[in-house]
Parts: C-alpha cells; structure tokens; sequence
C-alpha cells in the first residue's frame, strides 16, 4: 500500500511539475518573464522530489512508469490549463468578397478594434478584416464573423507585442 501511494505521489508529481513546465514555456514565448520565472521556481522544486523518489527506486519498474505517465498526463493538463487561461492576443485575419463595413460595425459595436483593406485576389475584389483581440474571445469572434459570412476566409495568428492603434476592451 506504501509504495502504491509513493507511485502515485511520483505522478502527480510530474503531472504538477510537467503543467508548470508547459505554461511556463507558453508564458516566455508571450514575453512574460516574471511569471515564467515564478512558475520555473515551483516547477523545479516538484521535479527535484519527484526524480529523487525515481532515483532511489530506479530498478522498479512501476516506479518509471508512473512517472512517465505523470510526464505524459502532465503535458496533457498543461496544455489544457493554458487553454483555459487563454492569456495574450490573437490577429485575426478575415478576408470575404461581402462588403465589410457591416461586419467591421457590428464587430466595433462588440468590442472588437478592427482595420478593413480593399484587396485584389484572383478572382477578383475582396475586402480584408484585420482584428486584434484577446484570445479569451476567439469563440465569440469567429461566430460573429461565420454568422456574417460562413465562406469567408479566416486565418487566426498568435501576436505578443501590441502598440497603438484602437485596441478596445469587450463591450459591457
């Protein structure tokens, strides 16, 4: 019984540890190094306990699997974790052959900072919606924009630094 909690220690362990590990590599690639760093601290000290109790029972087979496991999981729920977080900003790219100043309004009347271009493509004339947001309302955007035009042309891409502009808040 005694060894069956210790492996089961060894996986939340690493489960713990590993969900640190991958929200704090997504927080450097945002440029936020503090929290990076505070979350690096913790992450650290849960590894360290956790390789010591494998180091010491490393010809036992249940041992490494469940801190594989942990590993595994750990990846798992960190990514999961940082979903939910949804810290940083998105560009989302919109391009339709519709008109956009309809959507560009409605999108201001939500919130929604937004740049519109006339563009040429190869079947002819298009309009582009440039659109920076947070990334908590990606769901939200996207309804508005495929409710507007569900053939538009959407790209949606990662940003970490913005300056200037119109960078509105959610509407209450």
């Amino acid at each position: 019984m005694e060894s069956m909690l210790g492996y089961f220690a060894v996986f939340l362990a690493r489960v713990a540890d590993m969900t640190l590990a991958t929200v704090r590599t997504l927080m450097v690639v945002r440029g936020r190094k503090f929290m990076a760093a505070a979350i690096g601290f913790a992450e650290v000290l849960i590894y360290v306990v956790a390789l010591k109790f494998v180091l010491e029972t490393l010809n036992d087979i249940p041992s490494l699997i469940s801190y594989a496991l942990g590993f595994a999981a750990g990846n798992a729920v960190g990514l999961w974790v940082e979903e939910r977080l949804a810290l940083g900003y998105y560009v989302m790219q919109v391009i339709t052959t519709r008109d956009a100043s309809a959507l560009a309004a409605k999108l201001r009347q939500q919130g929604f900072g937004v740049t519109v271009f006339a563009c040429e493509g190869h079947e002819g004339c298009y309009y582009q919606l440039r659109v920076v947001f947070e990334r908590k309302r990606l769901d939200e955007l996207e309804k508005t924009v495929y409710g507007w035009d569900p053939k538009a042309f959407v790209t949606v891409t990662d940003t970490r630094i913005i300056r200037g502009g119109h960078f509105y808040r959610k509407a209450k």
